[in-house]
């Protein structure tokens, strides 16, 4: 019977049935055995991430295969995607189920993810990617036809122009597009066991005729401590999807709004009366600087991103006074402070983010410089300081620098000395000069540690470190008290806020890449 010859009743009956067979996914079986794994699906997935009752989904009967073996047999095809809300503002959705097809892509799925992504883009919602996937479906995506249908049709599959905040979850395989929406984005969360990677182990121990550990691939591990690609990792599902809302409760919904405020918590500040005392008395001691983030900043607010990779800095939204911040902090814990390279592609990372979604940027300083050596030079260093200093040249939201204690050489400029920063200020304890003293100590005098007239050469070239000559020709704008801290930074927002922009800056950096 033709559709013409059915009434609106049968029709009805016919669109219920395959809503419903859309609705069951991968087939009770699949579903079972994910249960009884403890992994959550894409369905479910979906339902934890946003506000109860909001998700529309997008494209439910969309199944289409080029493979007409499969036809019928692709529930979704393998993604659930569509609109729903956060914490009441509006976010488009993508959500692999890897119980259809492993939630390979196809020509069909990808206009699914395509639409959802080019009107967050228009409207100005952010954009969740909940990734778990084989890659690419095979033989959709072989010969001429196959590439002509499946690549190379959206040119913005991929663009990242920081229209509004991306975010990306890696749970399970993430292979193919997977990864690549993970690397996109501005926040990237793992689950532990999961693998993210170009390609499937077994696609790899084919090319290289060797077998490939799953972990060594692309497991947690390599990417939080290695590659930097993904920013938080957590033992669930349910951690993962939390993490990505918690992230998106600093962000505006898009790049043209300032970020939401926030109430300042109960107990906000109570801790910067004693906030001198982390500070060790002798400067050569080392300490976390975790301690004094958390201090100044508004309570219990601290998200960090990338804690694993590049520990010499921390980098992490926060809130201050209310107001959502990016804090970027030398931690002497680890190698003195000293940044590698890792931590340079950090910083700028952070940067980036933070500019190119209106957020103020705290930098608390004490770095004796960035390490060099042989082992830099390979990691090259040039570039990725040179990429961390033009990032910092490109900023337009406000930026708000403290002066703890150790700035030298070229870092000084790098973490917000000189015309670097909107507001400089320094801290009593504030040591700044083109390098270490003990090493100037060496060079000037020519005399080592143990030599006589060591400690007297070193006295006369820290007296010229202190802060105070800084303060006279106005390199800083002020010297303040550590307990005064908190409250300069709060005063300094209201003063350096963009008010003739609405608290929306230039956006110098949108194109920047977001993994190189």
């Amino acid at each position: 019977m033709s559709v013409s010859e059915k009434s609106l009743g049968e029709l009805t009956k016919d669109l219920v049935g395959r809503r419903k067979k859309a609705l069951g996914m991968g087939g009770a079986e699949k579903l079972a055995k994910r249960k009884k794994q403890g992994v959550m699906h894409a369905r479910e997935r979906m339902e934890h991430l946003l506000d109860d009752g909001t998700f529309i989904e997008t494209g439910l009967l969309g199944e289409a295969s080029v493979n007409p073996a499969d036809r019928g047999k692709t529930p979704a095809d393998g993604k659930v995607t569509g609109f729903g809300k956060v914490d009441g503002r509006e976010v488009a959705v993508s959500v692999n189920d890897f119980t259809v097809k492993g939630s390979s892509t196809s020509a069909t799925n990808s206009k699914k993810v395509g639409h959802v992504r080019k009107y967050a883009t228009e409207c100005g919602m952010p954009v969740i990617f909940v990734g778990e996937s084989t890659g690419a479906r095979l033989p959709d995506a072989m010969g001429s036809k196959g590439m002509g249908a499946l690549l190379g049709n959206d040119i913005t599959q991929f663009q990242r122009m920081r229209d509004t905040p991306w975010c990306a979850a890696a749970l399970g395989y993430s292979f193919g597009s997977s990864a690549w929406l993970s690397c996109c984005s501005d926040f990237a969360v793992m689950r532990k066991g999961s693998t993210m990677a170009v390609s499937s182990p077994r696609l790899i121990s084919m090319a290289i005729h060797a077998e490939v550990d799953l972990e060594e691939l692309g497991g947690w591990r390599l990417h939080a401590d290695t590659t930097g690609l993904v920013d938080l990792v957590v033992d669930t599902d349910e951690e993962a999807l939390d993490a990505i809302k918690k992230f998106l409760s600093y962000m505006p919904a898009h790049n043209m709004e300032a970020p939401p405020t926030e109430a300042v918590g109960k107990g906000s500040g109570s801790e910067m009366e004693n906030i001198a005392d982390i500070i060790p008395d002798k400067r050569s001691q080392v300490y976390d600087v975790h301690k004094i983030i958390d201090a100044i900043v508004d309570k219990d607010s601290v998200f960090e991103m990338k804690r694993r990779f590049g520990k010499a800095v921390v980098t992490c939204l926060a809130r201050l006074g209310g107001r959502t911040v990016g804090v970027i902090a030398n931690n002497p814990l680890h190698r003195g402070g000293a940044m590698d390279t890792d931590a340079c592609e950090k910083c700028t990372d952070f940067q980036v983010m933070c500019d190119s979604f209106n957020i103020p940027i705290v930098k608390l300083v004490d770095t004796p410089g960035f390490i060099i050596g042989v082992e830099a030079e390979k990691k090259r260093a040039p570039g990725r300081i040179m990429n961390f200093m033009n990032a910092t040249c490109l900023l337009t939201v406000p930026t708000l620098t403290v002066i703890m204690r150790k700035s030298y050489g070229r870092a000084y400029v790098a973490m917000g000395g000189g015309r670097h920063s909107d507001d400089l200020v320094a801290w009593p304890s504030a040591e700044v000069s083109f390098m270490d003293p003990r090493f100037a100590t060496r060079i000037v005098h020519g005399v080592e540690d143990g030599d006589d007239g060591y400690n007297e050469a070193l006295s006369e070239i820290q007296q010229d470190i202190e802060p105070w000559d800084m303060a006279s020709i106005f390199a800083v704008q002020d010297i303040i008290k550590p307990e005064e801290t908190r409250d300069y930074l709060i005063r300094m927002l209201d003063v350096y806020q963009l008010r003739k922009t609405n608290g929306v800056g230039q956006h110098l950096m949108r194109t920047w890449p977001t993994s190189y």
